[in-house]
């Protein structure tokens, strides 16, 4: 089943590309403005060539790995410490439900005027953007533990750190683990937009720059390569849970099958 699920996306990917060649030489779009496959793929050629492009790779992930490494952090320790501490999560219930929606493309005013165009606007951003969605999984993790365990481990004399760790950790482990999921594909997408929008080094910016002198093969080369990360930070970050639930039942379950 898996080598014809290969075989079927592979049929799809070579079947998109041929439509891609198609559909400019035909003439039912300009190719000034959509360039068929193989010239872009010419210009992909000539991209990896360039040093200037793997610098700009090297700053989006920069950026998208200390944002998101930042978030996780305080995301997890804000999530355990607001559902430990008593009456704190209701205390603080309002703040959360009035900060979490406001959009984070509101704030690049704010970012552009407290950092300039650097690493540290994009970091503030991206950090603003994830950290909601590892603090509301953590909050719903501990949330789900099992009161007769907490029992037990009071009755058994266990102070608040040892039960975080014997009792709400393991339990939580799953949902922190969706939410770092969750984070790293929205820190991906606030790290691209905030290089598009602001200037910040990266390839976001290096779409803007090619957009702006109508290098448009190299701005579909630049397009390309960022969605193509998104995949591959979904399955890196698949991988890294699978390796943090080993143990658990859902992907035993999954192994077995």
């Amino acid at each position: 089943m898996n080598g014809l699920d290969t075989a079927l996306g592979a049929a799809g990917l070579a079947a998109f590309l041929a439509l891609g060649e198609a559909v400019p030489r035909l003439g039912l779009v300009k190719a000034e403005y959509f360039p068929p496959t193989s010239r872009i793929a010419r210009a992909l050629g000539t991209e990896l060539a360039h040093g200037a492009f793997w610098s700009a790779l090297g700053d989006t992930l920069t950026g998208w790995a200390v944002g998101l490494a930042v978030a996780v952090g305080a995301g997890i320790v804000a999530g355990v410490v607001l559902s430990v501490v008593p009456h704190l999560r209701e205390a603080t219930a309002s703040t959360v439900e009035f900060l979490r929606p406001i959009p984070s493309v509101a704030l690049f005013p704010l970012a552009i005027l407290l950092y300039g165009t650097e690493l540290r606007p994009v970091l503030l951003l991206v950090v603003y953007a994830s950290f909601w969605q590892v603090l509301i999984q953590v909050m719903y993790g501990v949330q789900d533990v099992d009161p007769v365990a907490e029992e037990t481990a009071r009755s058994y004399g266990l102070g608040t750190w040892a039960r975080v760790r014997h009792v709400l950790w393991p339990t939580a482990l799953p949902y922190v683990m969706t939410g770092v999921r969750l984070a790293a594909a929205v820190a991906l997408i606030l790290t691209i937009t905030a290089e598009l929008v602001i200037g910040a080094p990266g390839l976001g910016q290096q779409i803007a720059v090619a957009q702006a002198s109508q290098a448009v093969p190299d701005m579909y080369v630049l397009i390309v390569v960022t969605g193509l990360l998104g995949p591959v930070i979904d399955v890196g970050a698949r991988s890294v849970e699978r390796r943090a639930l080993a143990w658990h039942r859902s992907v035993r379950g999954e192994a077995a099958v």
